[in-house]
């Protein structure tokens, strides 16, 4: 009985130290956890755009303001802070 006991909890010891050790990468490799500096998730195809002052994605600022939908164009617009 002793012997059995003995086996169980050294398997629960052995789950337990694998749990921690998995519990790392998981958070790394969370969606969504790649946020810059400014908070903006490039995952998620947002860039900070400082004439905006947010988080946007190119394409559906290129759309909304009238550009062209290229990463130039993205930075030439986000880049100036005329209105």
């Amino acid at each position: 009985m002793k012997t059995i006991l003995f086996g169980v909890v050294l398997m629960a010891a052995g789950l337990v130290g694998c749990a921690d050790k998995d519990k790392g990468q998981d958070e790394a490799k969370m969606v969504g956890g790649d946020r810059d500096e400014h908070g903006c998730i490039g995952s998620a195809g947002f860039s900070w755009c400082e004439r905006t002052g947010k988080c946007e994605r190119p394409w559906e600022l290129a759309s909304k303001v009238g550009f062209e939908n290229t990463a130039e164009a993205f930075d030439k617009y986000c880049a100036s802070k005329e209105p």
